[in-house]
């Protein structure tokens, strides 16, 4: 079953945690110097009310990304970018299964990165 990555956008804090733990994770691979598997878009602040705002975060995975294939390999049982995120947005599965979570709420986005 081909695996992904569920992403609550939502909640994303912009922190930047999935895009160290990438690239600490990949540091002997082949990957060009400053990239890696996931960067946040960071979208700006809109005002949502009179007084309350929002900022807008979204991580994106690139092509660069296989899901730490080394790591699953070795025993991991998620990528680092699941394991360290510290807003607990992102999860970790079968994509047949996360797209039942994608329908139970708005402001989510599902990346299936196997085949």
């Amino acid at each position: 079953m081909p695996k992904g990555i569920l992403i609550d956008y939502e909640w994303c804090s912009g922190c930047h945690t999935c895009e160290m733990a990438c690239a600490v994770e990949t540091t002997h691979a082949d990957f060009p110097e400053g990239h890696c598997g996931v960067k946040i878009h960071e979208e700006g602040i809109y005002q949502i009310g009179e007084d309350a705002w929002t900022d807008i975060n979204m991580p994106v995975f690139t092509d660069l990304c296989d899901l730490c294939a080394k790591r699953m390999a070795e025993g991991g049982t998620e990528p680092t970018c699941v394991k360290h995120c510290q807003a607990h947005v992102l999860k970790f599965g079968e994509v047949e299964d996360l797209a039942k979570d994608l329908a139970s709420k708005p402001k989510q986005v599902l990346y299936c990165l196997e085949a």
